[in-house]
């Protein structure tokens, strides 16, 4: 798809699907981390009674967390699943904000953008979308984030190869699209895959962008 071609698509996305209130607002970078780490493979209301329940146990802060107890932190978010090793990846992640940077990450998400994901990824459990997503939500940096939705998306649309892995399919739409829309592209594409473009069955006769997606009609023959 062409650049003029993935634009026009974007438009209309930004027309029939509204953009989330808080995307105006800065979002703390700690808590960013940690909420991404519990919506891993996780639904998203399971993901904001977790971090909900944690709120309520612990301040959200790299001493905090850092200082609590492991079961503890397991049994606060445990409705997300998978709850023993995302506990492990919040207290690692906070001890090693405390020790390497004196709780702050305000050190590393002011370095260029590849040195503070290359930061990020240092922290164990912390992989490439997650260190995205504090990136650009927090820190403004011109990253795309890639989760199953926006890949999924974005090969049906031939934004991007159908085998690419996550590098590929990041470096595509950052390609394709101005910086000051990779913000957009990030959430109207898991926007639109979750309402029209579904894993299974997608909707294609009543997707607004049928007439630019390659894939228009594909599985409903199949």
């Amino acid at each position: 798809m062409t650049e003029n071609q993935a634009a026009t698509v974007l438009q209309i996305l930004k027309k029939t699907l509204a953009l989330p209130s808080w995307t105006k607002n800065k979002r703390d970078p700690f808590e960013t981390l940690i909420v991404t780490i519990i919506s891993q493979n996780t639904a998203d209301t399971n993901t904001a009674r977790a971090f909900e329940q944690l709120s309520n146990r612990f301040k959200i802060t790299p001493e905090a967390l850092a200082n609590a107890e492991l079961p503890q932190i397991e049994e606060a978010i445990k409705t997300a699943g998978l709850y023993k090793a995302k506990a492990q990846t919040i207290k690692q992640a906070a001890t090693g904000i405390l020790e390497k940077y004196h709780g702050s990450l305000q050190p590393i998400l002011t370095l260029p953008l590849e040195a503070a994901r290359n930061a990020l990824l240092q922290f164990a459990g912390v992989g490439p979308k997650t260190a995205d997503v504090v990136l650009l939500f927090s820190a403004q940096q011109p990253t795309v984030p890639v989760d199953t939705h926006v890949n999924r998306v974005a090969k049906r649309l031939g934004f991007v190869p159908e085998n690419g892995d996550y590098e590929d399919v990041r470096g595509s739409l950052q390609t394709l699209f101005d910086p000051t829309d990779y913000l957009a592209v990030h959430l109207l594409l898991i926007a639109h895959g979750r309402k029209t473009c579904k894993a299974q069955r997608p909707l294609c006769g009543q997707c607004p962008v049928n007439t630019y997606c390659p894939s228009n009609g594909k599985w409903s023959k199949q």
